[in-house]
């Protein structure tokens, strides 16, 4: 009988196999769409699946693994990394809420306001890595999971 982190790791194995196939079969779809907007879309969709299948990568590591101690001055690169990149997105949130309600085209406003929901995804996750990092505890699974999948409108499923 398998233990519970071996079935987990064999289901996240299995989606990291479903995001692979996903990326496989957009990519190839890709050539044949020339609808900017559409093509983006897609091509968005790919990039996350990406994502998902080097975050499951990740948990199967934090599962597998005991995570090495961090030197100070690694820790002062990703806390500065993280936040530089918390002020980025502050910035590029700020600028489509001005500009949002001024966009007539109902295509382009969605597009947009896509875009203004993901940064506000990234913001906050960014902002929940920069805590864990000031923190400079060991991060528990619980921690990872509820990080990874929180503020995941669709924890993982097609348009997440």
């Amino acid at each position: 009988m398998s233990s519970p982190n071996e079935k987990l790791v064999e289901f996240m194995e299995k989606q990291i196999r479903n995001e692979n196939e996903i990326v496989e079969s957009v990519t190839k779809g890709l050539k044949n769409i020339n609808n900017p907007p559409v093509k983006a879309v897609l091509k968005g969709i790919s990039l996350d699946s990406t994502k998902h299948a080097e975050l499951y990568a990740a948990a199967i590591t934090l599962l597998k693994t005991v995570s090495q101690a961090m030197t100070q001055e690694n820790l002062d690169e990703q806390r500065a990394l993280v936040e530089k990149h918390i002020k980025l997105e502050a910035d590029i949130i700020e600028n489509l809420e001005k500009e949002l309600p001024t966009i007539e085209n109902k295509k382009v406003a969605f597009l947009l306001n896509s875009i203004l929901m993901d940064e506000r995804r990234h913001h906050a996750m960014l902002t929940e890595v920069l805590e864990l990092i000031v923190r400079g505890e060991t991060i528990t699974e619980e921690e990872w999971w509820k990080f990874l999948w929180e503020e995941s409108p669709f924890h993982g499923a097609p348009g997440g």
